[in-house]
């Protein structure tokens, strides 16, 4: 009896722990995060990649106003995660405002979610660096529930979705320019 029970147990962790199709992403589904097993850069080639929907929150710079990816429809949107306490956050802030400056043209658009911040450290943040693109203003990190298991505590970390708002590419570390402009144009170029 005892082994019947683990064995059942094992089965249900197994089953459990099973995802839908080889990487949790159906086609044309929407985006669930899968642990990328120590992977800082993860990319998604087009077939496989979900649909990011219903992110939004409050605009950080024009308080009670919401803002979100349904504001960019069919722009490549960079979603960057931040705060104004993270060191990291404060070196790549310079480098997301060039591809910002460097892809506008090309239908891409940066938006920040600030999380765990005060308004008035986030607004001094994005004013004194010279920030032109739009954040959400959400420190508890509610905006990104709608990445389905998406490590909301880190801190920072960047989402590229593709001009349908599928998931092409995730950075779960700091960048420089020279990192996510090669991707970002390759994204914003796809037909």
């Amino acid at each position: 009896m005892v082994r019947a029970a683990l064995a059942l147990s094992a089965v249900a962790l197994v089953g459990g722990c099973a995802t839908a199709g080889e990487d949790a992403v159906e086609k044309g589904g929407e985006f669930t995060f899968v642990s990328p097993g120590g992977q800082t850069r993860i990319f998604y080639p087009p077939q496989e990649r979900g649909r990011l929907t219903g992110l939004h929150g409050e605009n950080l710079l024009e308080k009670g106003k919401d803002l979100g990816i349904a504001d960019f429809q069919g722009k490549v949107v960079v979603l960057n995660v931040w705060g104004s306490w993270c060191g990291p956050c404060r070196s790549e802030a310079d480098d997301l405002q060039a591809v910002q400056d460097k892809t506008a043209a090309q239908g891409v658009q940066l938006l920040g979610v600030n999380v765990r911040d005060n308004r008035s450290a986030a607004v001094d943040f994005h004013r004194d660096r010279g920030l032109t693109y739009p954040s959400i203003f959400d420190p508890s990190g509610r905006s990104l529930l709608a990445l389905k298991n998406f490590p909301r505590s880190t801190v920072p970390a960047t989402i590229v979705l593709d001009r349908q708002h599928r998931v092409a590419a995730i950075f779960l570390t700091d960048l420089l320019e020279k990192d996510l402009l090669p991707e970002v144009q390759r994204i914003a170029a796809e037909p």
